[in-house]
């Protein structure tokens, strides 16, 4: 199992100071790459998973030399299937009703004011909680065979966070199609990729492999802008569209380098003098 680095002084990443036993975790080249490392249980999360998460996130937030961050799952039959139903969950199912906590206090990147960009790599099943992590991804890639499904109907169970925060990404038709229909239905890559649940379909041997390499390209860019950007365009969805555009002058003018700034113009050039791009 690899080892995450945690700094407990300056929140840097290395390598030895913290195990996770939940899921694999790494870093190089200013990319970090997060693997859900549960297959015999599906992937699905449990209170341990949930507190691991927390540390995780806390420490990519305050690591400045991490730029992009990719999710992806171990396994071939499933990214996550949501809550581990074996395994006690802590935070939701406090006595004490007034104590108890949504799992996406501790597993959703934005609530956890990451603005490193997070690329998910989604392979087979995706249901209930895994949408937790494919809400607040920014760019979410998966493999020809995954599926996506919400069950808790099903089971006799209310779907609300999880359906909310996918309310954010795609047509409020689908979104209700799904928690409906619950384990009478699953949507395929192609429906997801039509709706833009999804922005890129691989073959599954190709998944991680793609994914680090759109991790790579984004880390590689000036990350103040890149983090600017991200906050910007999230936090433009709670508000209303004039409003939203009125803090956009402001991310500007706190984000973009003033034309006096060191190195401003130079970088600037650079990017000019070397286009390259590729049609998707």
């Amino acid at each position: 199992m690899l080892v995450g680095i945690l700094g407990a002084t300056t929140g840097s990443i290395g390598e030895g100071d913290m195990e996770f036993s939940t899921v694999l975790f790494d870093t190089a080249d200013h990319v970090a790459t997060i693997t859900l490392n549960r297959p015999e249980r599906l992937n699905a999360f449990n209170q341990q998973m949930c507190d691991e998460f927390s540390e995780i996130w806390q420490a990519i937030r305050l690591d400045d030399d991490i730029h992009a961050v990719v999710l992806r799952a171990a396994g071939d039959r499933a990214f996550c299937t949501g809550v581990d139903v074996q395994d006690g969950l802590e935070m939701a199912y406090r006595p004490n009703v007034w104590s108890q906590d949504d799992p996406g206090v501790a597993l959703s990147p934005k609530v956890n004011a990451v603005w490193k960009p997070v690329v998910c790599a989604v392979n087979g099943m995706a249901a209930g909680g895994a949408f937790y992590w494919i809400n607040e991804s920014d760019l979410v890639i998966c493999s020809q065979d995954a599926t996506f499904f919400d069950p808790h109907v099903s089971y006799g169970l209310t779907t609300s966070l999880e359906s909310i925060g996918l309310a954010h990404r795609i047509p409020l038709g689908e979104v209700l199609r799904m928690a409906l229909l619950g384990l009478d239905e699953r949507m395929s890559a192609e429906r997801a990729l039509q709706i833009g649940l999804v922005t890129e379909i691989t073959a599954p041997e190709a998944l991680w492999e793609r994914a680090a390499e759109l991790a790579a390209l984004i880390a590689a860019k000036p990350p103040a802008a890149v983090q600017g950007s991200v906050r910007a365009i999230w936090e433009s969805r709670d508000v209303g569209r004039s409003t939203a555009l009125q803090r956009g002058l402001a991310y500007t003018q706190l984000g973009n380098p003033t034309s006096g700034s060191v190195g401003t113009g130079k970088v600037f050039r650079a990017t000019l003098n070397k286009p390259r791009w590729r049609l998707r």
